[in-house]
């Protein structure tokens, strides 16, 4: 996402949050949010709500009708406030931004596991309770696909990357066999 989109989605996360806060609803936003960027996400749905072509009103009247049920007031004034605007694109961005504050107003630290396939339910629980254990706070932990690396996989908190991937090790072993070669 470029800059000026995340500082967009930032500012609006913000706005969201504070408002939540003040009404002791971080979880139900959250899950608003959440279900607003599932129920938009659709590039069909996406693309009418882009199209400057329709009507504002049919677009404002289409996020009406998929947010009605299951989604807070504010969070569905926010997206009708997105798509007048033409920023309806940084929905994901503002959820993303709201997961992270909230993560961080709970001392839960965020972590990205990068596999080479996908991870069963076990290995799931396994893996969050091994990253909980090196960084001694809960872990939010998403898992995604990256078939490029062979086997094994990544792990990233903050800024530290945790390599266990057999791409990983290959290139280890090479950068010691050149060392070793010199």
């Amino acid at each position: 996402m470029p800059s000026g989109q995340s500082t967009a989605a930032r500012r609006y996360a913000e706005a969201v949050f504070q408002l939540a806060s003040r009404d002791k609803a971080l979880d139900a936003f959250g899950d608003g949010l959440d279900r607003a960027v599932a129920l938009l996400g659709d590039e069909r749905i996406l693309g009418m709500l882009r199209n400057p072509a329709r009507p504002l009103r049919e677009r404002t009247d289409l996020v009406d009708r998929l947010l009605a049920k299951g989604v807070p007031q504010p969070i569905h004034r926010l997206v009708r406030l997105l798509v007048e605007r033409g920023r309806i694109d940084r929905l994901g961005g503002v959820a993303n931004e709201y997961r992270r504050l909230l993560n961080q107003e709970r001392g839960v630290v965020e972590a990205i596991a990068t596999a080479a396939s996908p991870l069963t339910g076990d290995e799931t629980e396994a893996l969050q309770r091994k990253v909980a254990q090196m960084t001694g706070r809960t872990v939010d932990l998403r898992v995604e696909i990256d078939e490029s690396l062979i086997g094994g996989l990544t792990v990233r908190v903050g800024d530290t990357l945790y390599d266990a991937s057999v791409r990983g090790r290959l290139e280890r072993l090479r950068s010691r066999l050149v060392a070793g070669a010199r």
